[in-house]
């Protein structure tokens, strides 16, 4: 072969191969995804998702004007996180808590890197009412009193809606399941079941109140949207510590819910909700949380016995101290 002739031939060689590598590099060798759907063609939403995460659920003050992370500002929460969650002896006289095996409170941020779960108002932070925060601080204060006064976790009735979907300390799993005209939802925490009609059907009367109110859903495109109303006015909006202030902050009749579930990539569904309550704040907020796949997890019951034993001991501590008093 002549010099020329063989110069061509890698010339021709090369075009080819040019054209072929794309197809060889891995990142180009996976498919892309495709949205499964259920048999009746709805997106399909099913599996078992969780969501513990750092990422703390309102803004703290010095990133208020800052709605996404740094790469040195995630590596140095999740490293504050790795040194902070390890098993520590209580003080003298403190009888401590759980161990570190027990939590389940996630070592990352979130996938959006996003600085805080709430992401409206633009400063992260819920707009709560100073009325709606003198009802919370009362009654952690009178905690002893009265039943009444304690959480409704506590008193192992509800987490809430949707209240139940923000991260706490464990627990953080939800199972998802879909049959013609409704989604299900069965929490991990006080292992609650929520049935879902997605008929796009209208409330129940007004009169017929209910702890976690009225889910009705349908479809937005790819997207379930689910309209609560009818709620009875004695749960909370926030129920674990992890909430922060919103803790202890009441859900009032006139609390109206809406909720958005998008399946992203086959291992993420993007969960947002928006909160109006006249009652308990200025204005409305949104939460926006990415919900993890993990098909290895198994929920196990959760056996919520602090409305058998944990009450009625708190309520009778409260009894003796009054006796001191």
């Amino acid at each position: 072969m002549s010099h020329r002739r063989f110069s061509a031939f890698l010339i021709a060689a090369a075009v080819v191969l040019t054209m072929l590598s794309p197809a060889l590099l891995p990142a180009q060798t996976a498919k892309k995804w495709i949205l499964p759907r259920t048999p009746d063609g709805q997106p399909d939403l099913q599996g078992v998702w969780t969501n513990p995460t750092i990422t703390p659920f309102e803004r703290p003050a010095d990133l208020a004007a800052k709605a996404v992370l740094s790469k040195d500002e995630i590596a140095a929460a999740e490293k504050k996180a790795a040194q902070t969650n390890v098993d520590k002896p209580p003080a003298p006289g403190d009888p401590g808590t759980y161990n570190e095996v027990w939590f389940d409170r996630g070592t990352k941020v979130v996938s959006t890197h996003q600085s805080s779960l709430v992401v409206e108002p633009v400063n992260g932070r819920v707009p709560i009412k100073p009325e709606a925060e003198a009802v919370r601080d009362y009654n952690t204060a009178h905690n002893a009193d009265s039943y009444e006064n304690m959480s409704v976790w506590d008193r192992c009735i509800t987490r809430g809606v949707p209240g139940g979907m923000f991260p706490a300390a464990y627990n953080n799993a939800y199972q998802i399941i879909q049959t013609p005209g409704y989604v299900t939802i069965l929490y991990e925490m006080i292992h609650e079941t929520r049935i879902i009609p997605v008929d796009n059907g209208p409330h129940l009367p007004s009169t017929v109140k209910q702890w976690n109110g009225d889910s009705r859903g349908h479809w937005e495109g790819n997207t379930l949207v689910v309209d609560i109303t009818n709620y009875n006015g004695k749960g909370w909006m926030g129920t674990a510590g992890s909430a922060g202030r919103l803790k202890g902050i009441l859900q009032s009749e006139n609390l109206h819910v809406v909720e958005r579930f998008t399946r992203a990539d086959e291992n993420t569904i993007l969960y947002e909700v928006r909160v109006e309550d006249p009652n308990e704040y200025t204005a409305s907020w949104k939460v926006s949380i990415p919900l993890v796949r993990d098909p290895a997890y198994t929920l196990y019951e959760y056996a919520c016995h602090e409305g058998n034993e944990a009450v009625a001991n708190v309520l009778r501590g409260g009894r003796l101290a009054d006796k001191t008093k």
